[in-house]
Order: structure tokens, then C-alpha cells, then sequence
């Protein structure tokens, strides 16, 4: 692993003015100020308080991500995994650090299935058994060590702070706790620790995490080994297996974060630059765009906009089932899927005056949907370094098992596996093979954390919302080129479509409008989710302008900070 640089404060200084200076002269002005846009106002500040430190944007990313595993448990944490797509101004190279999770060594296709052949659904969503190999700590180091200026130290120590001093309950987190109190009480850690006396705590309760900034510590003091080598590797996988998971300490000291080119697509003048595989939302994304392009999408009234929008939803999702997986275990066709003549054959075979039965389409099942707990933030620094990062834990508080005496709270990603091929998950979606359970392989993602690159502007973006969150960052996409505010865009109601099941799911706003008679008129079947969905984090440099702006979905609890 590459070590962490130590200079001295001077010799930082004069590092960041020459950095400043050079990318100022290659690429034209730098940006007048820093943005953050996190799903929690703590974690925003965390990351700003990194930047005032002297960090970069990739300092900042390790701060936001490792705050929000203190501030925001139910959607991320060192348990889990995500995506970080980083971009470096000076070179003006983009990278993805897939920090995904893994599964263990001993896993079968079978695992979660009884002797019958039935899908236990208990078995993969909660406890040990459920959760895969974390990649989060993996990726704090690996960004910190290999992008960040600043010793790990000093990126970690808001984080450390907040999981010491505790942090006050806001409405989301009471929320998600609700909506896993029977699974929180299961396990008497978890419980101790998020709960107040078996129940939900009041609004403004402290939080306080010990154990969490201990270990924290030790990712400080030892690096990768702090967290998964040594005593603190066996103290992680003799709680798992005495609570009936199956990992070893060899699965741990076999993770690593993978680095991958990210996805590059073109829309209308725009470049998106978005996340590869195992995260299936880059391709979604793009290939949605392609269908909308060859349909002429902008010279289009705003009824059938959303018509040919649903149907190039159900598209990309279709082939999505039939074609998408870990690359390092499936051959994945991500050119023939986003040419130009498979989007031009998806685009003839839409009606334009009715939807087309997913039936008709044929030959895929449905796959798994992402837990919708899932968490993003945007970042960029003065020197126009960009961070859109998206992390999880699947469901809200994972698999609820808390190793003790580690505050560290196990993910449930095992879920997002094909558990049975024609089997439906936790969401009520089935799987394909590609995305069948096998050792080490990386469950299939939703996640789409992007940059756009449009007007003489950089848009940075994501959301968590499981299978969800390609149809909202392509939303945010198409509004924004519409020369759309940022706070109007991200209030903007929302739909969703992903060929199984055959439905519109629409918040509900949206359900009641004329434009879902619209799409009713064109036999759509809408239904109305019952409740809003997204938490989009959106920071935009308008470089012409020499403006900066930090944007978070009014729907959550969080911030967007300019400074």
C-alpha cells in the first residue's frame, strides 16, 4: 500500500500554491470557492473542516465518508462499501475506487436457500450471515494515501471527534430506526448503541460511539492492517462465525479497493463521466441518455418526454438483468451496450403513443434492487479536484449485527445477490445468473455517482435510492441542461420504471399531476410510492461565472456549503 505523506505545514503551503498555480495556468481559472453537499450537515462540515486544514477534495472525501459512518449509521459505515469517482484537476484524469463489498470465501449460490430450495429472506438480510466483505475502510486509506495531502490523521479526526463526543438524533435517523427496531433489538450491541431502552430515541438524544472512534484510531495508527489484519481481523471474524456468518480472516486479508476507468458518454453537448461495473447505474445512465438522443428527446413535448423517459428505463434495466455483473467474474458487453446502434434498435421498438408490456420485451427477469439507505456526497475544492462518492450498507442499519467492542455495523449486501435466479429479493425483484453468489465476486450496484460536464459548467451528483437512483441522476442530468436552478431541480417530483415489475412508481406528488394522466393516457400503470424517495447531493462550477453552488435534496437531512 502506498505510504501517507508527512511533509511539514510549510512545505504543504508552498506545495498547494505551486498545485494551484499550475492548474489554474493549464486549465483556465481555478474555482472562487470549495463546495460540499453530504446527507448530513455534520459530515458537511467535516469535509469543509478538512479543506480549511489544507486538504484537497480527496481528503475531504475520506472525512465526509468516514463523518458519515459515524453521523448517518443507517445508510453507511466502516461495515459497508460504495463507489468513489475522483477527478484531478491538474492532470485532468478521472479515476473510480471501487471500495464495493465482497463475498466470503465460503459462500455458495445456495447459501441463503433451505433444504427445500426455498430463499430464506431472514438469512440474507439479517445478521452476520448476510453480510459481505466491508470495503469502506479499504477505500479511506487507499484515498487518503495514494490522492489526499494530508495525513490520515487529520482527515479522520472530525470523524473520531463526533463518534467520541456523539452527535444529536435527527428525524431521519429516528426514521430508519423505526423501520428496523425489531432487528436493532435482536442484537444486544446494536440495540445498546442506537436505541434508547429497546426504542427509538427522542429527537436531539446523543449518540455517543466509543468503540467506533477506537477503531477509527487504529485505521490511523495501522493503516489497511488496522482494520483487517492482526487482532482486530480476529476479533472481527470470531464475532461473526460465534453469530453464525462465515467469514475468515483470510477474506479479510484478501481485500482490497479495485481501481477502474470510469464510463464516458456524450448527451446534447454534455460529457458524463459515471461509474463501470459491478455498478450497473454508469451503464443505465448511459444507455438511457442514448435512447433519448436518438429520439430527438428535447424537440419533444413534455407528455411524451416522460413516455420515451419511462421506456428507456425499461430498456436499459432489461438489458441490465440479462447482461450485468461483477466484470472480474462475468463478461460484461458495456460497448455493445452503449453503441449507437443498440440505442437506435431500443429506440424503434418504443410506440410513441403506448408503453410497451415489458412482456413483450422478453428474455430477462428482473434483478435485485439496492437498499434504499444508501448515502452520497459531492465535493470540490479551490484547485477544481471533484469527489462524487456513493456508499451503502443496503438496508437501513445493514444486517443489524454490531460486532462488539468494535462500533463497527455489518452491511446485508449479500441481499443484492441473485440469492435464486427467478427468486425475488427483499424488494420483490429476482436475479439473474450473472449476478449469482460466488466467492470474492462483488454484488451487482445501483450506484451512479457522476460528473457533468455541460455549458462551460461541472455538475457533481448522486443520491442513494437503490435501483432508483440511475432514473434520478439521469432526471437531475436532463433538468439541469434545461438551464434548471439547482434547488428547483432537486425539488422536482420524481418517477421511476425498471421493467420489473411493469409500473411507474411515482412519488406522490407526481402520481396526482396531469403528466401521470398523461402517461395513464398512454397505458402506463402508475402507482403512487406513498412517500418521497432520493436524497440527491449536487455541488455545480459555473466556470464562466466564477460561481460555485452546494445543493442538497430538500427531501433529507442534509447541507450544501460553499466556502
Amino acid at each position: 500500500m502506498p505510504t501517507t505523506r508527512t511533509w511539514s505545514a510549510p512545505a504543504r503551503r508552498l506545495f498547494f500554491f505551486c498545485a494551484f498555480f499550475v492548474a489554474s495556468v493549464a486549465h483556465g481559472a481555478a474555482p472562487p470557492r470549495a463546495g460540499i453537499a453530504s446527507a448530513h450537515p455534520l459530515a458537511t462540515a467535516a469535509g469543509m473542516e478538512v479543506l480549511d486544514a489544507g486538504g484537497n477534495a480527496f481528503d475531504a472525501a475520506v472525512a465526509v465518508a468516514a463523518a458519515l459512518a459515524v453521523v448517518e449509521p443507517f445508510g453507511s459505515g466502516l461495515g459497508g462499501g460504495g463507489f468513489f469517482l475522483l477527478h484531478d484537476e491538474r492532470t485532468g484524469k478521472a479515476v473510480v475506487v471501487d471500495a464495493r463489498e465482497v463475498a466470503p470465501l465460503q459462500s455458495v449460490p445456495e447459501m441463503f436457500q433451505n433444504n427445500k430450495g426455498e430463499v430464506v429472506r431472514d438469512w440474507s438480510t439479517n445478521g452476520p450471515l448476510a453480510a459481505a466483505i466491508p470495503g469502506t475502510p479499504a477505500a479511506l486509506v487507499h484515498v487518503a494515501a495514494r490522492y489526499g495531502n494530508l495525513p490520515l490523521a487529520e482527515s479522520l479526526k472530525p470523524a473520531i471527534r463526533l463518534a467520541r463526543d456523539g452527535f444529536p438524533v435527527n428525524e431521519s435517523y429516528r426514521l430508519a430506526a423505526r423501520q428496523r427496531l425489531d432487528i436493532l433489538r435482536r442484537f444486544a450491541e446494536s440495540s445498546r448503541t442506537f436505541l434508547v431502552k429497546g426504542d427509538v430515541p427522542s429527537l436531539g438524544t446523543l449518540v455517543r460511539q466509543p468503540e467506533l472512534a477506537a477503531t477509527l484510531e487504529r485505521i490511523v495508527q495501522e493503516g489497511h492492517d488496522g482494520f483487517y489484519g492482526g487482532e482486530f481481523a480476529r476479533q472481527l471474524v470470531d464475532a461473526v462465525t460465534e453469530a453464525g456468518g462465515i467469514w475468515s480472516e483470510e477474506d479479510l486479508a484478501k481485500y482490497r479497493v479495485v481501481e477502474r476507468a470510469p464510463l464516458v458518454g456524450n448527451f446534447r453537448g454534455a460529457r458524463i463521466v459515471t461509474v463501470p461495473p459491478p455498478s450497473a447505474g454508469g451503464v443505465a445512465l448511459l444507455q438511457m441518455l442514448n435512447i433519448l438522443d436518438a429520439g430527438n428527446y428535447p424537440a419533444m413535448p413534455v407528455a411524451t418526454r416522460d413516455h420515451l423517459v419511462v421506456e428507456a428505463m425499461r430498456r436499459a434495466f432489461r438489458d441490465r438483468a440479462l447482461h450485468l455483473g461483477d466484470p472480474d467474474f462475468v463478461t460484461v458487453p458495456v460497448a455493445q451496450l452503449l453503441s449507437a446502434e443498440h440505442a437506435g434498435t431500443q429506440f424503434t421498438s418504443i410506440d410513441r403513443a403506448r408503453a410497451t408490456p415489458s412482456s413483450e420485451l422478453g428474455g430477462a427477469p428482473a434483478l435485485p434492487a439496492q437498499g434504499e439507505n444508501t448515502t452520497h456526497f459531492s465535493i470540490l475544492d479551490r484547485q477544481g479536484n471533484r469527489v462524487a462518492a456513493t456508499l451503502s450498507l443496503n438496508l437501513a442499519f445493514g444486517s443489524g449485527f454490531m460486532v462488539p467492542g468494535t462500533g463497527v455495523l455489518l452491511n446485508n449486501e449479500m441481499d443484492d445477490f441473485t440469492t435464486a435466479v427467478g427468486v425475488a429479493n427483499s424488494y420483490g425483484l429476482t436475479g439473474s445468473v450473472a449476478n449469482v453468489i460466488a466467492p470474492g465476486k462483488r454484488p451487482l450496484s445501483s450506484m451512479t455517482p457522476t460528473f457533468i460536464e455541460y455549458n462551460d459548467r461541472v455538475a457533481i451528483v448522486g443520491t442513494p435510492g437503490g435501483s432508483r437512483i440511475p432514473g434520478m441522476v439521469l432526471a437531475t442530468l436532463l433538468a439541469l441542461l434545461e438551464a434548471g436552478e439547482p434547488a428547483a431541480v432537486l425539488a422536482a417530483p420524481r418517477f421511476h420504471h425498471q421493467y420489473l415489475p411493469d409500473q411507474v412508481d411515482a412519488e406522490p406528488e407526481f402520481f396526482g399531476s396531469d403528466r401521470a394522466r398523461q402517461l395513464r393516457a398512454r397505458k402506463h400503470f402508475v402507482t403512487s410510492t406513498g412517500r418521497n424517495y432520493g436524497d440527491v447531493q449536487l455541488v455545480i462550477w459555473e466556470k464562466g461565472a466564477g460561481r460555485v453552488t452546494a445543493t442538497s435534496d430538500p427531501r433529507g437531512s442534509g447541507q450544501g456549503l460553499v466556502k
